[in-house]
């Protein structure tokens, strides 16, 4: 059950206490309740369920929007592909992103249709990919472990700059130089057409939308869930052999008590117009710093199934932001800083048995939809499923 009511929580006698009604915390409250066959307490800061993947049916126009961005299903792993199958299936959207830069789309990631038409040639695959190898080579980036110097060591320096460098200083708010070389490993390059943004088998978008998809995977009989409800103002109440699952962030968890971790955050600019299609694709990026918005996103395109008005559309304009900016924390800025902090709290968790901390913003990392249930699924395994109570 679902409340909107603060007064009917009451946590005496909770054995299970949930923080955070995203894919970890949602899924951990499933296994507890279907598997284990406890009584499972949620609670969410906000007014809805699902955390940042949330989605609902825009009124005026029928057409159902993300509401922190475009969040597109997609997993390598047959088991949690199988598991959230059991809650809602999945229509067929496959994910292509456009990348503007000086007024010229191009596919994203890079392909071969990218790099024929940012250089203006007729390369087959192996040309192709002896030319970037050479453009590659004239960087000398052997001490450059870091984003900017895993791209030029992959892409070289004009297709880093122009689909790179800007988009990764407006997104995370900081030179290149500064950020962890894995991060730009999330984004393929690729000699063929192929022009899918992901390279997991399974994708989609939820038939019924994020909302309902999750309210299934709550709606267990054990399981009551409280909306608007904040961890930090009831956390005295906690009985103190209640095991709590926090998936907020771990730096707040402890009161900042070895320091703040860095965070991006994002700011919407939701816009109704009155046209059937506005960009002809679901996202464009906008790789230019000097543009201050990062993407573009219209709703209408994930739902190709749904019969939408012709006369409406829903887009969205995404401005990055620091999380102390008032910004929800959305991602982990992960600087070699960050890391140092977040190995203190991690040693801190170890001596509280009763405290799980996990998803993206409690694990401190840049993880998917899909790693966050696989996540959930191993610690249930590991670490709830034969707990005494």
């Amino acid at each position: 059950m679902i409340y909107d009511d603060r007064a009917r929580l009451d946590l005496q006698g909770v054995q299970y206490l949930i923080v955070g009604t995203g894919f970890f915390g949602a899924t951990m409250a499933e296994r507890i309740a279907a598997d284990k066959n406890k009584k499972v307490v949620v609670i969410e800061r906000r007014n809805h369920i699902g955390g940042n993947s949330y989605s609902e049916i825009e009124p005026q126009t029928g057409i159902e929007w993300h509401r922190y961005g475009s969040h597109i299903f997609h997993t390598g792993q047959p088991e949690v592909w199988h598991y959230i199958n059991r809650f809602g299936s999945f229509n067929s959207y496959r994910h292509r992103v456009f990348s503007c830069y000086q007024g010229k789309l191009y596919p994203l990631p890079i392909n071969l249709a990218t790099i024929n038409s940012f250089y203006s040639l007729n390369l087959g695959p192996q040309d192709a990919r002896h030319f970037i190898i050479s453009e590659a080579e004239k960087e000398n980036t052997r001490l450059q472990d870091n984003l900017e110097g895993r791209a030029l060591s992959i892409i070289g320096r004009s297709l880093y700059q122009a689909f790179i460098k800007g988009y990764t200083a407006k997104q995370w708010g900081i030179d290149p130089k500064q950020l962890p070389a894995e991060i730009i490993d999330r984004l393929p390059v690729r000699y063929n057409y192929d022009s899918d943004y992901f390279n997991d088998p399974w994708q989609g978008i939820p038939m019924d939308g994020y909302g309902q998809l999750i309210r299934k995977m709550l709606g267990h009989e054990n399981i009551d869930v409280y909306l608007g409800v904040d961890y930090f103002d009831m956390r005295r109440e906690v009985p103190k052999n209640c095991l709590v699952i926090f998936t907020g962030s771990v730096d707040k968890f402890f009161d900042y008590r070895f320091g703040r971790l860095k965070w991006r955050s994002l700011r919407f600019e939701r816009q109704i117009l009155p046209i059937a299609d506005y960009q002809g694709t679901s996202v464009i990026n906008y790789s230019e710093e000097n543009i201050a918005f990062t993407r573009i996103h219209e709703f209408r395109h994930f739902h190709k199934e749904r019969n939408y008005p012709s006369d409406r559309t829903i887009i969205c304009k995404e401005y990055p932001m620091h999380s102390f900016d008032d910004g929800e924390p959305l991602y982990p800025v992960n600087t070699q800083e960050d890391r140092t902090v977040h190995r203190l709290y991690v040693r801190e968790l170890r001596s509280m048995p009763n405290v799980i901390v996990g998803g993206r913003l409690g694990s401190y990392s840049y993880i998917n939809m899909d790693q966050a249930i696989l996540s959930a699924l191993q610690t249930y395994e590991e670490s709830v499923r034969n707990r005494n109570e």
